[in-house]
């Protein structure tokens, strides 16, 4: 028997004793546990050959990630070939791509020190995001652990003679980030230059590498900046660590300017987005440099003299990129499409600026502009599996009203990005909730998303339910603590919304989500068991006390900030009261949860708790759990597995006719789970 089989009937064996007399809560369809290489699936049917031919071409839809410009020339990208998106070499636009690294984990990062012949990437173990930090040797394909090789280390920032670089580790006490640094020619003598309680990053370095910008990272709605002398250990507060009115503040990126004197930086002190401003070292009365643009700006990035700035705009889950003459401050935006920028960076001679880039109904590929004629230049054509990509359908950003009022005291609107067929409908619907819950759903490229538009006929919907990012502080914030459920109430308006909608079928709603998405998903099941068809958990919170108690050390405060500290009685109370495995009584519709076993954020207990829950109630829920991953799959053998499940499942609760799975408890035959 193999040792994840064994694992998986101990699990199980625990939820019959549970059960108790009157029997075990059945399994989905009654198709046992089975093993798809390392998935175990409990209650999931054979995937029926129709849809893993139709879901083929979409399986196979690449992507190219910029990672780095290459000191000889050409660029470093990540992509996929095999399992696992891995390192590979582009030397001219369009030329190609040359694999560097074949290892069967995923590799991030990807970027050089003073040398052509090495460089450093991040790798971790399963999923478990205990990422370690390696020097990879081109010529050789040997790769060097630089790291503690247990514990969190974040990716390495260079210095500006790149002769060393920082990074993030919990590796004292598995909670905390402290600061460290090495030269990684000689990781023998890496040291920690600051202990610090709580989650600190490392963001740059000053032009002479005297000091580094850290930031204190409290929540998503605060933030704070200090400055490291790493001559002296001696660290600053980097402009006001509190608003006129006590307000907490949260920093967003910075780096220095070009003498050292002052930082370039984003935050919201005193309005609603991040802006753009400067600050001299030392003080606290900054320049407004943005205040003409509305939204929020991010990803900063300098030239390697530091007279020029890069920044993007997120407008409604749209990125716009500017650059800035630092002296000036004159700032002009790229003409590129709406889309949705990752991956950047400026070439040493500042002459161009290196970008991933992907549009609704584009993949992802790397493209880079000429810095001062704006002339853009696509680096990598990314497979779409023989698909006919005028087919692929774009998205439209609409806005929807909801229970209560805004500030102005109108009604308050909830945007969301809507993927339709072609044709006059009334499509049956699939709502897509994001994670974070400050995360934002925006409007990138998903093959999976065109599949079940295109193939399925369904019209997918992204909201952006109160609490998610890019909209305003105060938006983010009407979710926290005692009002986490006024964001189900924002689903509930969606359904109101798709009611009055010709073209959707409001009969047939499916939800799907992931993570906190996954609670999301759960608590729309269960707070609208009529209106929902079906619906799937991926990596999702079951009850948040349990998480809470369960997911890492270093992650618990900074969820509780979000969530709610569980230790309170009152919010204990109230995080019982709304979750999930409390309300089971209320679920109507078909279930699918889906979760990794080395996840360090939802833990394993997570999924398995929901599930015991719901068949305990005599009612079925499929459940598929991946050995080898973590907080989501990033292999594509399980993607692929995990992809046509969940078309059977759409195929068969949300399309077809079959009636929601609630059966009555039966008795247990033993060994029948084996």
């Amino acid at each position: 028997m193999h040792l994840r089989m064994a694992r998986w009937i101990g699990i199980a064996a625990l939820a019959i004793v549970g059960a108790g007399a009157a029997g075990v809560a059945a399994a989905g369809d009654d198709e046992g546990v089975r093993e798809v290489g390392p998935l175990v699936l409990d209650g999931v049917p054979e995937v029926p050959d129709h849809i893993v031919e139709k879901m083929n071409q979409y399986q196979n839809v690449r992507t190219g990630a910029f990672r780095s410009w290459a000191p000889d020339g050409g660029v470093i990208i990540a992509t996929r070939f095999g399992e696992t998106g891995q390192l590979h070499h582009v030397a001219s636009p369009g030329a190609a791509r040359r694999q560097l690294t074949f290892y069967q984990e995923p590799i991030s990062g990807g970027s050089f020190g003073r040398e052509s012949v090495w460089l450093l990437f991040n790798r971790d173990a399963g999923g478990n995001e205990a990422s370690q930090i390696f020097r990879f040797d081109l010529t050789t394909g040997q790769a060097t652990l630089l790291t503690d090789g247990e514990q969190q280390n974040g990716g390495p920032l260079w210095s500006n003679d790149r002769d060393r670089f920082a990074w993030r580790s919990t590796a004292r006490n598995t909670k905390d980030h402290d600061i460290w640094m090495m030269n990684p020619l000689h990781p023998e003598e890496k040291e920690m230059i600051l202990e610090v309680e709580g989650y600190w990053v490392p963001l740059d370095w000053s032009p002479d590498d005297r000091g580094l910008i850290l930031e204190n990272y409290v929540s998503s709605t605060e933030a704070y900046f200090w400055t490291l002398d790493l001559e002296t250990g001696e660290k600053q507060p980097l402009g006001r660590h509190e608003g006129p009115d006590g307000e907490t503040i949260s920093y967003g990126n910075a780096v220095f300017d070009r003498q050292g004197e002052g930082v370039f930086f984003t935050s919201d002190e005193g309005t609603e987005h991040k802006t753009l401003r400067y600050l001299p070292l030392g003080e606290t009365d900054f320049e407004e440099i943005t205040a003409d643009i509305p939204w929020s700006i991010g990803g900063l990035v300098m030239t390697k003299d530091r007279r020029r700035l890069s920044f993007s705009v997120n407008e409604s889950g749209t990125d716009r990129l500017y650059f800035m003459d630092t002296e000036t401050r004159e700032y002009r935006a790229v003409d590129l499409p709406l889309g949705i920028l990752t991956g950047r960076d400026f070439s040493d001679d500042g002459k161009h600026f290196a970008f991933t880039f992907n549009t609704p109904s584009t993949p992802a590929d790397v493209y880079s502009v000429e810095v001062e004629s704006g002339e853009i230049t696509r680096w990598t054509y990314s497979e779409v599996g023989g698909l006919d990509t005028g087919t692929f359908q774009t998205s439209e950003l609409i806005h929807f009203p909801t229970f209560d009022e805004d500030e102005s005291g109108d009604r308050r609107m909830i945007p969301a990005f809507v993927y339709k067929p072609k044709g006059s409908g009334p499509f049956p619907v699939i709502l897509n909730i994001h994670g974070g819950p400050e995360s934002q759903a925006k409007a990138y490229f998903s093959s999976l998303t065109q599949y079940q538009v295109n193939e399925l006929g369904c019209a997918v919907i992204y909201p952006n339910v109160r609490g998610s990012n890019g909209f305003g502080k105060s938006y983010l914030l009407l979710d926290n603590g005692f009002k986490r459920e006024d964001s189900v109430r924002d689903i509930g308006a969606l359904l109101d919304w798709i009611e009055t909608q010709d073209d959707l079928d409001s009969d047939r709603v499916g939800v799907i989500g992931g993570s906190y998405g996954g609670y999301m998903v759960l608590s729309s099941l269960m707070n609208y068991p009529d209106r929902i068809r079906a619906g799937i958990d991926l990596v999702g919170i079951s009850n948040f006390v349990t998480f809470l108690k369960n997911t890492k050390d270093y992650r618990r405060d900074l969820r509780r900030a979000e969530y709610g500290d569980e230790r309170d009685p009152a919010m204990y109370e109230h995080l019982m009261k709304i979750s999930p495995t409390e309300n089971v009584d209320k679920l109507a519709s078909p279930l699918f949860v889906i979760q990794g076993a080395n996840d360090p954020r939802v833990p394993q207990s997570e999924g398995e708790q929901i599930v015991k829950a719901v068949r305990d109630k005599g009612k079925h829920a499929w459940y598929m759990l991946a050995m080898d991953e973590g907080h989501g799959f990033r292999k594509k053998s399980n993607r692929d597995q995990m992809s046509y499940a969940v078309s059977m499942f759409w195929e068969r609760y949300l399309l077809g006719d079959e009636p929601p799975m609630t059966t009555e408890k039966k008795e247990e035959v033993p060994g029948a789970s084996q």
